[in-house]
């Protein structure tokens, strides 16, 4: 796998483990958390939400679905 995509990957699995933590979070607190443009964190959260892993249950909220996962560290 692409250095690149390795690191995309783990920047996608730490978004939605922040998520999940705090509940619901705003797309401007996972650019700050991230520290990342609000566009990647769009194109993260897209892809999260492709696996039906987050929602927008409001816009610019996310919060995790009732789907499970298997977590490693």
């Amino acid at each position: 796998m692409k250095p690149s995509t390795n690191r995309m990957l783990n920047r996608i699995k730490s978004i939605y483990m922040f998520i999940s933590k705090k509940g619901t979070v705003t797309t401007q607190e996972l650019v700050e958390e991230f520290g990342i443009t609000p566009r990647t964190i769009q194109r993260d959260l897209n892809v999260l939400a492709y696996n039906d892993l987050v929602i927008s249950p409001s816009r610019g909220k996310w919060t995790t679905t009732k789907k499970r996962v298997k977590r490693t560290s």
